[in-house]
């Protein structure tokens, strides 16, 4: 659907190596805390509802405005919904390592850049509605081997170490995005936290599970819809996502952690989306 790039196959490099070596760090050091560097990163989740028939004027106009809006913010991925809910939600993420003095500094440049006012003046026009919310990254992204998470350079690095390895490039690889809406409550996401962080390693590691599926990131909500989690896997393809989800069946910390969470939860959703060309994640 779109054109891809040798840093697509890299996760399937990745995700075979945490397959085999799966590891927890003991811990996050000093130079990796929020706290060491002074402010709290933060993700920002942006939702766009666009006019059906708009799309591709407005896939266009994104795409040749994608190097303007990567000098302007710290874009993660760009994906639109191919199944499993809403279609033509243009959906992105924003990794802000300063926190939101970073995303008030970045949003004001963006708002003095004529280049960008002119793109928006079109873009909006394919829009209904837009939508952004907050979130953080569960701790667990940065101990686990093989979970690249979100930050600028961190997966980057590894995706060029492991492309070196001669991968082979994924046409039709594919984002599923599962959210979690939890009950209220204060302790709600801890538990769902922790729960989910000690059935992980036995998931990861399912026999039979396709080499090409890899978690890319866990998130929890800080502004907007609260209590809700969102996880990011990336799979080769939709019948890789069918394989590694078979394969988790036969793990049995993960079933158990899974039965558990089940009752944290109010609504779960699973959508598959495709990352356009310009994303910085493919």
């Amino acid at each position: 659907m779109f054109p891809r790039t040798i840093q697509q196959s890299s996760f399937k490099i990745l995700s075979h190596r945490s397959i085999q070596r799966f590891r927890m760090s003991s811990s996050i050091s000093s130079s990796q805390s929020p706290a060491a560097a002074g402010t709290n990163p933060i993700i920002e989740l942006r939702e766009y509802e666009l006019i059906p028939s708009q799309v591709p004027l407005y896939t266009t106009s994104t795409t040749k405005a994608s190097d303007l809006r990567k000098s302007l913010t710290p874009l993660r991925l760009f994906t639109m919904p191919e199944t499993g809910g809403q279609l033509n939600v243009a959906t992105h993420l924003y990794y802000y390592n300063g926190g939101f003095e970073e995303r008030n500094e970045r949003r004001a440049g963006m708002g003095s850049s004529l280049e960008w006012k002119e793109y928006l003046n079109h873009a909006r026009t394919c829009m209904v509605s837009q939508k952004s919310t907050i979130f953080v990254e569960a701790p667990l992204v940065s101990k686990t081997e093989g979970v690249c998470g979100l930050k600028p350079g961190s997966a980057e690095s590894q995706l060029n170490m492991l492309a070196q390895d001669g991968s082979v490039i994924d046409q039709d690889c594919i984002y599923e995005i599962r959210r979690y809406q939890l009950k209220l409550g204060y302790d709600t996401v801890p538990k769902f936290l922790k729960l989910y962080e000690d059935g992980l390693p036995s998931k990861l590691i399912a026999p039979g599970t396709d080499p090409t599926t890899s978690l890319v990131t866990l998130l929890y909500s800080e502004v907007g819809q609260l209590n809700e989690v969102i996880e990011i896997w990336r799979h080769g393809s939709m019948s890789a996502m069918e394989q590694s989800r078979v394969a988790s069946r036969s793990a049995k910390e993960w079933r158990k952690a899974i039965a558990e969470i089940a009752n944290l939860a109010n609504v779960f959703t699973s959508t598959i989306h495709k990352p356009l060309s310009f994303s910085p994640l493919l």
